[in-house]
């Protein structure tokens, strides 16, 4: 039997100790199996010439053959750029330079024949390639292979000569020594209900296809194996804590929480916070314990929700704790619920790393007691020296931070563990809330409080400001306050402050009458703060600032929000912004100013925007746009999916799908034991040790 998991990878022909040392380091490829399962990123038909009038914005890598009719250089300074335009008598398309103009210039001639090579855009409604290979014809020859792989490489790796081509190599030489088929990963039972290519045949073509159909089914058979092993590992997981771990049981709704609602409530609860505190407490008196995501946009009252559960866990002889992930939030979520409990008996302390001495003291104490009723903190409530007399209820706030090992530490605090809620205002698509946090039931607070009307948003080109000003003024003059919004791009840093301090002088100019506060990154923190406080205290009606001001600020005052450059944002960026006007009850305006000059995402993006105030659509959106690699969160929060091929963004009916196919075989087959799930159980297993950080997951 052929073991590609314990061959080293030094071995294979033409590698050697140094490369093997390169991609070790570089790609984390020790043995055949790490190579084998290294995807190509993305595939190129080099046996054909396409003529320009076949091809649209939507193909991949394509070759087309002519002759440039001319160049022209557009754009000054960095903006600077090279355009040839390229025919072959059927049609015309852009050919795009950024760098090496002047290279270009000098070596390629007009009207010779070229063959050019390179991905297909369309850009105001012209088609354009960027940065194409150019050859003569003469010097390349038509691959017969049809579709040729091509591998993500470093610079590094480039260095000591490991090209995609190099890498595309190895791939041919370990797959010629697979002689007999490996052993297999899936179930007969699966591989046939769901028509997938045995994984032999399914490695073999995902590397060299033979053509476009099976490269489809080679792509599907290792998507489906690759999604369905991370939820049947969370389904499993799920459902042996709900077998193992009982729950405390909240049986009575008291005084503490009936005082409250009769006494403190601010305002008539949403009938969307009803639901959810339904949910709650169907969960709390259940037995099992709880483990539940509250999502809700911002300003939908989840703090709210969570303080009412913290008070049935009260009522019921137990202790509440609440944890942020930074100071800053735990402290205003500290300020927030002492606000709303006053006059009512009940000890609320903050932890955080800065509390030291006989303060942290009395605090570590009054925990054991049991006389500090609800604790909010940082992480650091979670460190072995905080302890509980009796912890019922974890409120976890912005969990993308917080992943689920760390989750588990929780539950080692008492017995029995606590029922946890997790509350999160970035609205998260459903495929990845299905995988992110598989192990919890999910609430959703869809309807905002009362008094407060959805923002108006408005796209608008950077021609048209005068009408703009216009509108501001009058909303000054009503008394309202303004936030208008710089991009702050690290690569263009010094370009874009220079352009925060003109627009700062040219709002100067247009307002005279107008204080205007200024904030951005590089501003020391005193600075900073004083700037807010003008603009929080209402001496100042206009704050210029960059996207500093996403977090935590509530101006009730703002109804305005500017978004200059709006092209440069991401979607999920965007909704943040916009959600921090229409905190009061006075009509909202956002506007989003952009040039003319826009690409096929962008005017899809902004055309979202104004559609919609839904941050859950934005959010599903905003995946599908950009790919999941650049989830707010998901990168950093130790969610680390090894996936190689799937793609949360795009494979989203095949997660669900794969899901109710895992939820099925642990439903029927809860101890594991049934014969024809063998190979399942015993691929998780290996899975588990080998290749994937699963402790992220589980």
């Amino acid at each position: 039997m052929f073991d590609l998991t314990t061959r080293d990878i030094k071995f294979i022909s033409g590698v050697g100790p140094q490369k093997a040392a390169v991609l070790n380091k570089e790609l984390e490829i020790y043995s055949l199996y790490d190579l084998i399962y290294y995807f190509p990123y993305k595939y190129v038909d080099r046996s054909r010439i396409y003529y320009i009038h076949e091809i649209d914005g939507n193909m991949p890598y394509i070759q087309l053959k002519g002759e440039i009719l001319g160049f022209e250089t557009i754009g000054e300074g960095r903006q600077r750029r090279l355009t040839a335009h390229f025919s072959d008598g059927t049609g015309i398309v852009d050919l795009v330079w950024f760098q090496g103009i002047k290279y270009i210039l000098g070596k390629y001639k007009l009207h010779e024949e070229y063959i050019i090579f390179g991905k297909p855009t369309v850009f105001n409604g012209r088609i354009n390639v960027a940065h194409p290979d150019i050859d003569k014809p003469d010097d390349l020859k038509l691959s017969s292979v049809g579709l040729q792989p091509y591998y993500n490489t470093t610079e590094k790796m480039k260095r000591s000569f490991l090209n995609s081509h190099a890498i595309e190599k190895m791939m041919a030489t370990v797959i010629q020594q697979i002689q007999e088929p490996l052993p297999e990963t899936l179930s007969p039972k699966i591989l046939s209900d769901h028509h997938l290519m045995p994984l032999t045949e399914a490695l073999r073509n995902i590397h060299f296809p033979t053509n476009p159909d099976s490269l489809r089914r080679a792509q599907y058979r290792l998507k489906f194996e690759e999604l369905f092993y991370v939820q049947l590992n969370i389904l499993r997981y799920a459902k042996d804590r709900q077998r193992r771990y009982r729950g405390y049981i909240f049986e009575r709704v008291g005084d503490v929480f009936n005082t409250f609602y009769s006494q403190n409530l601010p305002f008539q609860l949403t009938g969307a916070q009803k639901r959810v505190l339904k949910e709650i407490r169907n969960d709390v008196g259940s037995g099992r314990q709880m483990n539940r995501l509250l999502q809700g946009d911002v300003g939908s009252g989840k703090t709210l929700v969570a303080l009412m559960s913290m008070l049935l866990a009260l009522d019921n002889g137990f202790q509440a704790c609440m944890m942020a992930p930074t100071e800053i939030l735990a402290n205003q979520h500290y300020e927030t619920i002492k606000e709303l409990l006053f006059g009512m008996d009940i000890r609320v302390e903050l932890l955080t790393g800065s509390i030291k001495g006989k303060k942290r003291e009395a605090i570590l104490t009054g925990l054991l007691t049991g006389d500090v009723k609800i604790l909010i903190g940082t992480h650091a409530v979670i460190e072995d020296t905080v302890n509980f007399s009796s912890l019922g209820l974890v409120v976890i706030d912005e969990q993308h931070r917080f992943g689920v090992a760390q989750r588990a530490r929780l539950w080692t605090k008492n017995i029995q563990p606590p029922h946890v809620l997790v509350m999160t205002a970035t609205p998260i698509p459903r495929t990845l809330a299905m995988t992110l946090y598989g192990d919890l039931d999910v609430s959703v607070i869809d309807e905002l409080p009362p008094g407060r009307k959805p923002i108006t948003t408005i796209h608008q080109f950077d021609n048209r400001r005068e009408s703009m000003y216009r509108a501001v003024r009058k909303q000054i003059e009503e008394g309202r306050q303004v936030y208008i919004v710089y991009p702050l791009i690290k690569e263009s840093e010094k370009i874009d402050l220079k352009n925060l301090e003109e627009g700062y002088q040219h709002i100067l100019e247009e307002f005279p009458g107008c204080t205007v506060a200024k904030v951005h990154g590089k501003m020391k923190s005193a600075e900073k703060d004083e700037q807010m406080q003008l603009f929080i205290s209402g001496q100042a009606q206009i704050m210029v600032a960059t996207t500093v001001i996403e977090v935590g600020v509530n101006v009730p005052n703002a109804s305005v929000m500017i978004i200059e450059n709006a092209e440069r944002f991401g979607l999920s960026q965007l909704h943040q912004l916009r959600g921090r006007v229409g905190r009061g009850a006075e009509q909202s305006y956002c506007i989003l100013v952009t040039n003319y000059k826009l690409t096929e995402d962008t005017r899809k993006r902004l055309e979202i925007m104004v559609r919609t105030n839904d941050g859950f659509e934005i959010a599903e959106a905003d995946l599908k746009l950009r790919g999941p690699g650049d989830l707010e969160g998901t990168q950093q929060s130790g969610i680390a999916f090894d996936l190689k091929i799937a793609n949360l963004a795009r494979d989203g009916q095949l997660l669900q799908y794969v899901r109710s196919i895992a939820e099925d075989i642990v439903d029927n087959d809860p101890s594991a034991q049934s014969p024809e799930n063998e190979i399942l159980w015993r691929q998780l297993k290996s899975l588990r040790k080998t290749n994937v950080n699963w402790a992220a997951i589980s």
